[in-house]
């Protein structure tokens, strides 16, 4: 079969609408757009406020490196769902990330830690691949197995190896070097120096702008540069067409030739690798030492931020870095900047019920409007606010989203289904 005819195959296996040079186009717009209305939502709340941290490069740098573990954790559920198997297990998978990621650098240094944390997600993959794919074993079952398993492994590892040593016990490792950061001369001090100023605006931008060139590791923007890497791979090559067929109609795909059974076991194991990387991530950037319960449920958030991305890379990045953000807040005078947010959140929800009414959709209008009231209300009859909520903003601005973006989301067609090649009706 030539190219040209099985790349046609295979892209009619992708039942979805084909995706135009003017609708990306249009998506990337629109993105911008959002961008530069969260940008003036939070400019004009910061002058009327006065938190200066909720747009300062501290925030913003705090941000960046806690959206990342959350991405690449999204990051691996995509590849996962996109080839048709649902990885609940992803927590599990990161937790041998921060083990493994963590005794690599402890013994070789800290990229062969990073190394050694892909290796352990990605065996943790190949155990939900195994169970999956060629057992048939229902996804979230071998899911929460792999989750209950993960710490499980961990745990008696530690006790194995860390126990005795200087710093080391059952439920953490000795400290361990961290990999290198970088800081773009020239431009970092420029623009900390606009950002000291508080120009509306202005030094809003280059607030979070600084954050992302001032002492930000290697490995936070490799964790960036694997999302336009993915988009690449799964939407502008054959092995990713091929990929996402066996996700949305795996036996189109077997008709054409596609060995479904090894897309989705290079998938899942790919999947478990990025899940490790984000585990290494909080063992060896975040912190420097493996400690138990590390990933926070980082995992599962990762997966709330690949379902509101709607199965992409872009939306996904949106979604852990709004995640990145709320949960930077908390750590930047966390009780003002949380409640600041409370005014953004109605302007922006104001802004949103307006548009809405100019859309003549009257009834989302106005239920915009009155939920912008009432936050907007709170926001002025509280000075500040309990230290229990702002801890748990991030679990909460996560669930909104979520809730949100449930109308508009579309999952592979295959995602979640057991597939038997030469079984097809």
């Amino acid at each position: 079969m030539s190219l040209t005819n099985e790349r046609a195959g295979v892209e009619g296996a992708v039942v979805h609408a084909p995706e135009h040079t003017p609708a990306r186009r249009s998506g990337a717009r629109t993105a911008v757009y959002a961008v530069v209305a969260v940008l003036v939502i939070l400019s004009v709340t910061r002058q009327l406020s006065g938190a200066n941290d909720i747009t300062s490069s501290g925030t913003a740098g705090a941000a960046l490196r806690l959206a990342v573990p959350i991405l690449l954790a999204g990051l691996a559920g995509l590849w996962s769902e996109r080839a048709g198997v649902v990885n609940i297990g992803l927590e599990g998978m990161m937790v041998l990330g921060t083990w493994c990621g963590a005794y690599g650098a402890l013994n070789y240094g800290p990229w062969v830690g990073l190394l050694a944390g892909i290796a352990g997600g990605a065996l943790g993959g190949l155990v939900h691949a195994v169970a999956t794919v060629t057992f048939g074993v229902d996804h979230i079952v071998s899911g929460v197995a792999i989750n209950l398993l993960g710490p499980g492994i961990a745990r008696f590892l530690s006790a194995l190896i860390f126990t005795g040593s200087e710093g080391g016990g059952v439920t953490q490792s000795p400290q361990i070097e961290q990999p290198g950061k970088f800081t773009v001369p020239g431009l970092s001090d420029a623009l900390l120096s606009v950002e000291g100023h508080h120009w509306f605006l202005v030094s809003d931008v280059a607030g979070v702008l600084g954050g992302f060139v001032t002492g930000v590791s290697w490995v936070t923007l490799l964790g960036v540069l694997l999302v336009p890497a993915t988009a690449f791979v799964l939407w502008r090559t054959r092995f990713g067409l091929r990929l996402r067929s066996c996700g949305e109609n795996p036996y189109a795909a077997e008709s054409l030739g596609v060995n479904v059974y090894l897309y989705k076991y290079l998938a899942v194991v790919i999947s478990g690798g990025f899940a490790g990387l984000g585990g290494a991530f909080l063992s060896l950037v975040a912190s420097n030492f493996y400690r138990e319960g590390q990933t926070g449920g980082r995992g599962f958030i990762g997966l709330a931020a690949m379902i509101f991305g709607n199965w992409r890379p872009g939306g996904l990045l949106a979604g852990a870095g709004l995640f990145g953000f709320t949960d930077a807040l908390q750590l930047r005078q966390g009780e003002t900047s949380v409640h600041a947010l409370f005014l953004a959140l109605a302007i922006g929800l104001a802004l949103f019920g307006g548009w809405l009414l100019y859309s003549r959709k009257v009834v989302g209008g106005a239920a915009s409007l009155v939920v912008a009231a009432l936050v907007l209300a709170l926001y002025l009859l509280t000075d500040t606010v309990p230290q229990q909520f702002t801890t748990a903003t991030p679990y909460v601005t996560t669930l909104l989203v979520l809730a949100l973006a449930s109308q508009r989301l579309r999952m592979p067609a295959a995602d979640g289904l057991v597939y038997r090649r030469g079984t097809a009706k």
